[in-house]
């Protein structure tokens, strides 16, 4: 390509934990990053919440340690460009003011409005027959039985909080609220409003809000953002926005995308069926597909990617990396009595260590990562997860190990899925998020699926380097052929052929497991809505 290098872009990658703002090249080099912690509220009955200014006061001030550690200055960047946790829903009012906190991800509490708009007469798991048929043919997919996507999200605050409902002006979800407060419009991209299930997805190159599923959700058009591609340069800052970030008026905003369809560029699985798994606070498996298909029980379908008239298969673990941190935080290294440090460093590493010294299969103990509930690969708002075939036998490296393994068996599940909607193996998966610098966990989880596992260099920075080739590819500097190449390997991990049957004997009770206990969590956590 013709342009330089060294065209700086500022990425914010906004997960549920806080924001992380890095520094990029257009063509994916990492010039730096800096974190913000961002609180997060558990409410009792399912919800789950964030404040939308918490978010900006995050963004702010992890760009303001950017900058102050780096030798990049802030009249070199060109562009911005954000990559958010998807699935959450922030109401605002015209002027953009958000009406009440963010309806994240993990909150349940739209659970019984989205399955009374479910059902019908004659039901297809759990869905009416013609609504469901009539869903994944136009968009691909159907609303959750969990209430976690955005949909019920609004029909929820309708029936919870009708004053906030109807001082309304937009329903946005959180990348489309980033943006809103980095340039003032009221926008949102084809990926980023797939889950509203209310949008046309047969033809990529125009996507648009569908008459007759507005209708029967009973969402208002105007009350949803207009749309954009991804790639689109939707703006430049606002002077409100350069002002806290410290940048110049001029500076470019681009669509942008959730933290799925990020991860999934950012990886350098582009090309058609390259599979890669993110192992973040949630996790999934993904890979680009040339076409548009649903699995409803495998609890996988192929929906709009960042990629300009791409599809991408969509599903999401809900429980991955904060499995270890219920670990450490709540039985390990929870701060009472029985424990005074006030830092314990580098903990993960130490598990890691530990973790080793346990064989695998974890000595028969098996963890099941169903923290929260699941989406996929089931759909099931009541089941639990724990620790199973526990003996006194058992130790502390067990426990670890078995937390590894435990959402590496889940994967693997979802593995199955998405193999089975592609109709092909996938031999190589790429492994990024912050499990990927985990080398153990690499390994368990070729173990575990029987694949090579592809890590690679920085790959906690997946999602902002996605961030980075979506700015590059909006300003002509690369193209999407440009980015395998762009991705470095630090090993490829071999399955261990030692650990083909223990692996394969635990998976089978592993789902054993869900398929024993589903009722008995059912009838524990009957009105909890995660």
């Amino acid at each position: 390509m013709t342009q330089s290098k060294h065209r700086y872009v500022l990425c914010i990658d906004l997960g549920t934990s806080g924001c992380k703002a890095a520094l990029f090249t257009t063509h994916g080099e990492n010039a730096g990053f800096a974190f913000s912690p961002v609180p997060l509220h558990l409410i009792q009955g399912g919800g789950a919440e964030q404040d939308p200014a918490d978010w900006w006061n995050a963004i702010c001030q992890s760009t303001k340690e950017l900058f102050q550690n780096s030798n990049i200055k802030p009249e070199e960047i060109i562009a911005v460009s954000a990559n958010t946790q998807w699935s959450g829903t922030v109401p605002v009012d015209k002027s953009g003011q958000n009406l009440m906190n963010c309806i994240i991800w993990l909150d349940s509490r739209g659970a019984d409005q989205i399955n009374r708009l479910r059902k019908g007469l004659i039901n297809i798991s759990g869905y009416g027959a013609s609504k469901i048929l009539r869903w994944i043919k136009i968009t691909g997919g159907a609303p959750g039985a969990t209430g976690k996507d955005p949909i019920a999200h609004i029909l929820f605050i309708k029936e919870q909080f009708p004053e906030v409902f109807n001082n309304t002006y937009k329903f946005l979800e959180p990348k489309d609220y980033v943006n809103l407060k980095l340039t003032g419009k009221f926008l949102a991209t084809y990926d980023s409003i797939t889950l509203h299930w209310v949008t046309d997805n047969r033809d990529l190159s125009k996507v648009d809000y569908h008459a007759g599923l507005l209708k029967m959700t009973g969402l208002k058009r105007d009350m949803l953002p207009d749309l954009a591609q991804a790639t689109d340069v939707i703006g430049t800052l606002s002077k409100e926005a350069a002002r806290d970030l410290g940048l110049s008026e001029s500076v470019v905003v681009i669509g942008g995308t959730p933290d799925t369809t990020a991860a999934a560029v950012g990886s350098g699985a582009v090309r058609d069926y390259e599979g890669h798994s993110y192992l973040g606070t949630s996790s999934w498996i993904s890979a680009h597909v040339p076409f548009k298909k649903t699995d409803i029980g495998c609890g996988v379908a192929a929906l709009p990617s960042a990629i300009p008239n791409r599809y991408y298969i969509a599903n999401e673990q809900e429980t991955a990396g904060n499995a270890l941190t219920f670990l450490k935080e709540n039985i390990l290294y929870h701060k009472d009595e029985l424990l005074q440090e006030e830092n314990v460093p580098d903990v993960y590493k130490i598990f890691d260590r530990v973790a080793a010294t346990a064989p695998a299969g974890s000595n028969g103990l098996i963890f099941t990562p169903w923290m929260y509930g699941e989406r996929t690969p089931v759909d099931d708002p009541l089941i639990r997860g724990g620790w199973h075939n526990v003996s006194l036998d058992n130790n502390r490296a067990d426990l670890i190990r078995s937390c590894l393994e435990g959402v590496a068996f889940n994967q693997k599940w979802l593995l199955n899925g998405v193999e089975k909607l592609m109709k092909r193996k996938m031999e190589t998966i790429t492994l990024v998020g912050g499990g990927g610098i985990s080398d153990i966990w690499c390994q368990i989880h070729a173990d575990i699926f029987n694949r090579k596992i592809r890590q690679v260099e920085d790959p906690i920075q997946a999602n902002a380097r996605g961030s980075a080739f979506l700015a590059g590819i909006a300003l002509g500097d690369i193209t999407f052929d440009d980015i395998p190449d762009r991705i470095k390997t630090k090993r490829i991990y071999e399955p261990d052929p030692k650990n083909r049957k223990v692996y394969d004997d635990m998976f089978k009770e592993f789902i054993n497991i869900y398929h024993a206990n589903k009722k008995i969590h059912a009838r524990l956590n009957r009105g909890k809505k995660h």
